[in-house]
């Protein structure tokens, strides 16, 4: 007796997560759940990637009209405005660039090389936030481009950059997530890096990470693009250094190592920038059923913005198309499910992210809704390509996670993982960091086995990179299990 009376205990919680789930053949809950479509989130996919939304710079005219689309979609589905009128759209300020061409880098003939032409898109991206106009100066190698003198580390320590163009390396050269790396973290932002090389005089660098990125600062005069190793390659030759070597030993030793590389280059750059622009969140709420449990929300989210067309269409699709379609098919069918959830499901779709997380930002710091009413933010980045599931943090929230995990094992039977929340003392990279920092619940919904080739920022992050088999049941596992947790009473 005492044997079954354990396992019954054992099996009590598995079996009130499961208060929805239990009845939906006499609810029809799997007729809605059948309704969700690989086709339909492939041709919403097509459609935020479609060049008339110029990739979806955040603040840019293309991001307001793929926000009004997701607006638009939200309200055919019956789901109400999150924001106080009807427009779903909640805004911020937002300055942003356009990028006219891909621009140049130029290698000039001197002490011993050749003249060289770097290309677009396979050798070098253009800055997103680049000032427009034609530099050329002596080429300086800075690593981290970091003066951080409580540290005891200082990257331009005896070296003149007054009126040359830099050699950068992004991030800092502590590799350690620990209380050390939150001294690091003021460092580590591109924004710093970029002011103070000009402070010091630089005229522009070039920055060793080959990734369209609009998380930089326009700066007047300061032109730059973005480089692969193999252009650090050329520049360290003849120079007596390896280049994979120093910056290996920067980052070991966490000592700096700048000099000269000897080397004239040329970068240029055609750009308009647009200080004065704002971008938006696109919220949608379904209402819960219950007078009291209504108080209480479910918060899921992924950003809508990408990093426009820096030279050419960047589409964005794994990155963040995938998980903005996962979402608005969970809505669409949470709006549409028999079963209505009894606590508020709240839909955001961040602007800003790729600019430096502005939409979770202000929407944390908007208070639209209370912060402890808010049972759990699901966030969902890149959750487009791959064979299986993977909960992070959800191993700290069981009772959260055990609705996920309990309608994969029932329904969809896709690899599951999860794991700890784990402390981040670097700088936040995704929306459910800044909620997570902010003090809520955090569980981040990502895909694992990868099917596909990544292209992260970059032009192939095509429709093609998607895999539509995993976005449909990454829609229905947040359909059945966002459903069962709003009705566990």
């Amino acid at each position: 007796m005492l044997v079954k009376y354990l396992i019954l205990l054992l099996l009590m919680p598995c079996a009130l997560a499961l208060n929805v789930l239990a009845q939906d053949s006499d609810k029809g809950i799997l007729n809605t759940f059948h309704s969700i479509s690989s086709n339909d989130l492939l041709k919403d996919a097509a459609e935020l990637t479609s060049a008339k939304y110029g990739g979806r710079l955040s603040g840019s005219p293309g991001y307001m009209q793929a926000a009004q689309w997701v607006a638009g979609e939200l309200k055919k589905a019956g789901v109400k405005s999150g924001v106080a009128d009807s427009s779903y759209l909640q805004y911020f300020p937002n300055a942003y660039s356009i990028v006219h061409t891909p621009g140049t880098v130029t290698l000039l003939p001197g002490k011993g090389n050749p003249r060289k032409e770097y290309h677009f898109p396979e050798d070098f991206f253009p800055g997103s936030n680049s000032a427009s106009g034609k530099i050329t100066g002596d080429l300086v190698y800075v690593g981290y481009g970091i003066s951080a003198p409580e540290l005891g580390y200082d990257d331009y320590r005896n070296i003149d950059v007054k009126g040359k163009i830099l050699l950068m390396e992004t991030g800092v050269p502590y590799g350690k997530n620990d209380s050390t790396q939150l001294k690091w973290e003021p460092y580590s932002y591109h924004r710093y890096k970029f002011k103070h090389a000009q402070e010091l005089g630089a005229l522009g660098l070039l920055y060793v990470s080959k990734i369209a990125n609009p998380n930089t600062s326009f700066l007047k005069g300061f032109v730059y693009a973005h480089v692969g190793d193999s252009m650090a390659v050329d520049f360290f030759a003849g120079t007596g250094h390896k280049y994979i070597e120093t910056r290996t030993n920067i980052a070991k030793l966490v000592q700096p190592n700048s000099f000269a590389l000897n080397k004239k280059v040329q970068i240029s750059a055609s750009t308009s920038y647009f200080a004065d622009s704002r971008s938006c969140n696109v919220v949608g709420i379904i209402e819960g059923s219950d007078p009291k449990l209504k108080e209480e929300a479910i918060i899921m989210g992924a950003h809508l913005d990408a990093v426009g067309s820096p030279g050419t269409l960047f589409p964005g699709a794994l990155d963040n198309a995938s998980g903005c379609v996962d979402i608005l098919a969970a809505a669409r069918a949470l709006a549409a499910s028999p079963v209505k959830p009894a606590r508020t499901l709240i839909f955001i779709f961040f602007g800003g992210e790729e600019c430096g997380l502005y939409g979770s930002k202000t929407f944390v710091e908007s208070h639209l809704w209370l912060k402890e009413k808010v049972v759990c933010m699901i966030n969902l980045d890149m959750v487009g390509n791959g064979t299986g599931f993977s909960m992070a943090n959800g191993k700290t929230f069981p009772t959260i996670l055990n609705h996920f995990s309990l309608a994969n094992e029932k329904y969809l039977h896709r690899d599951f993982t999860t794991s700890e929340v784990r402390i981040n003392y670097g700088r936040p990279r995704t929306d459910g960091a800044i909620f997570e920092k902010a003090g809520y619940k955090v569980i981040n919904l990502y895909t694992s086995g990868t099917v596909k080739t990544v292209y992260y920022h970059h032009p192939l992050d095509t429709t093609d990179a998607l895999t539509p088999e995993i976005m449909e049941d990454a829609a229905k596992l947040l359909y059945l299990g966002v459903l069962d947790l709003a009705n566990d009473k």
